[in-house]
């Protein structure tokens, strides 16, 4: 990749994080693949680790149809849970202690299921992991009203980010860390890790809250439902009063 523009200092080491689960329910499913790498100025992959759990539940043909795991290889194939989340929680939180930011695509989806899923196993989690960056938040924050879906395929594409095995923990890591990457060469972002961790967490809240009001008005909410717009650890997907 080109380096283009100079980057913020804070962009230049960053650390990327990705989850493949047996669902979307962040409280009740559970990890089947992680990925922690580290990335220099230019995108290229300078550390990685990547793990596979057998998660102790049937993955659903939903998710196997997602990311190609099955019930049955995860078994053979895979640690014990535990063990795995331990692991992929130590690595993140040394990188964030040393004030290596950590990028996720979506990232109250991977750090509140990881909270989740180490609670379960009794496991220390990250209940407020910083410094953050989530190039979802950031990019609907600065291109606020540009047409048609966010997913990590769709925003890697309108950057010029290669994402050539998609919802593949590695794969999808490492493009979620040069999304971000593109998205400060291309906006003026806050000066500091410590800004912009702030204002993602204003942005998710409003973001969620556009969302329910939409929700709602197109019959797929109830009323008194809400979107929790928590970031970047949420408890649960809608909530009610």
């Amino acid at each position: 990749m080109s380096p283009g523009p100079a980057l913020p200092a804070w962009l230049t080491r960053v650390a990327v994080f990705d989850l493949e689960t047996t669902g979307i329910d962040v409280a009740s499913d559970r990890v089947v693949t992680a990925h922690v790498g580290v990335l220099d100025a230019e995108g290229r992959q300078i550390a990685a680790r990547s793990w596979l759990a057998d998660p102790g539940i049937v993955i659903p043909d939903g998710a196997t149809a997602v990311h190609g795991i099955t019930t049955g290889y995860a078994r053979e194939y895979g640690r014990p849970a535990g063990e795995v989340i331990a692991e992929v929680t130590s690595a993140l939180r040394s990188l964030l202690d040393q004030g290596v930011p950590v990028v996720a695509y979506n990232a109250a989806y991977d750090f509140s299921l990881l909270a989740h899923d180490a609670t379960r196993h009794g496991i220390e989690p990250l209940v407020d992991p910083a410094p953050v960056i989530d190039p979802f938040v950031i990019d609907k924050a600065y291109d606020r009203y540009r047409r048609g879906k966010r997913t990590l395929e769709v925003v890697a594409e309108h950057y010029a980010v290669p994402l050539d095995d998609a919802h593949e923990a590695s794969a999808d890591a490492i493009a979620a860390g040069r999304v971000a990457q593109a998205l400060a060469r291309q906006f003026s972002l806050p000066p500091t890790l410590t800004e912009l961790h702030t204002r993602q967490i204003g942005w998710a809240r409003s973001q969620a809250a556009s969302l329910t009001e939409y929700f709602i008005s197109v019959g797929r909410l109830e009323p008194e439902e809400h979107l929790d717009g928590s970031w970047p650890v949420r408890a649960s997907p809608p909530t009610t009063d």
